[in-house]
């Protein structure tokens, strides 16, 4: 039987199976964005493909912990737009 990965969800904090979340990223450049293949390089915070998960992400700053600083209000806006896009 082989095992399937868990992640657990910034937002609700449920664990999931990796594939059914959605992985934002922290680059080394410091750009932080949805990864929808999953494979890019960074740091990697994974959230649940709804709307509800992400309010309650950014209500109890879930990003800002995962990646250690500061997120700017336009990259919720970005990620917000992204989710809508994903959660289609």
């Amino acid at each position: 039987m082989k095992k399937v990965p868990l992640r657990q969800c910034i937002g609700c904090g449920e664990m999931k199976n990796k594939r059914e979340m959605i992985r934002v990223i922290k680059t080394a450049e410091g750009e932080i964005f949805a990864d929808a293949t999953g494979r890019k390089n960074g740091r990697g915070a994974y959230l649940c493909p709804s709307m509800e998960c992400f309010k309650k992400a950014v209500k109890n700053k879930g990003l800002e912990r995962s990646f250690k600083m500061a997120i700017p209000q336009e990259v919720y806006q970005a990620l917000e737009k992204e989710m809508e896009k994903l959660g289609e």
